[in-house]
């Protein structure tokens, strides 16, 4: 597997809305469940550097992406979503790993990571720990575990 993982590019806000997007669907969430979401799931151009967003991608293909937001030494794994037909060859350990070394070069000691039900037993199995529950930002009533792993220096 040859995946570059990099910097996101402005001009793939939109690219990077839409595999979020398909990305939740993969759970099996129906039309109007992913309609509430796509505001919290939309990232704008202006948004990817301040949120620092990276990419996996291969061969100009991307493949998946996460956000690491905040400032150090606490802060918040936002966003990571692979391609559906992605899942399970790695790319999200390789975008998590990346995303903790490169937490870990700006100080940060902690990341928070507000989980999609489904997507709890890999953050699990990344390391990270349940500490609670968080309301979801795009369906009232719903709660998402929260979890966190601590970054070691």
């Amino acid at each position: 597997m040859s995946v570059l993982i990099r910097p996101a590019r402005a001009a793939e806000a939109e690219i990077l809305s839409d595999l979020a997007l398909r990305s939740k669907a993969h759970w099996g969430y129906d039309a109007d469940f992913l309609e509430a979401c796509r505001d919290e799931l939309t990232v704008g151009a202006g948004e990817l550097a301040r949120r620092r967003a990276t990419v996996a991608d291969e061969d100009g293909r991307i493949l998946g992406f996460t956000t690491l937001e905040g400032k150090p030494p606490i802060g918040v794994l936002g966003m990571m979503f692979v391609e559906p037909q992605s899942i399970g060859r790695g790319i999200g350990r390789l975008l998590f790993e990346h995303t903790i070394a490169a937490g870990r070069d700006l100080g940060f000691t902690r990341l928070t990571i507000d989980a999609d039900p489904n997507a709890e037993p890999f953050y699990r199995g990344m390391g990270a720990v349940r500490t609670g529950d968080v309301p979801s930002g795009s369906i009232a009533g719903r709660v998402l575990p929260q979890m966190a792993i601590t970054i070691q220096g």
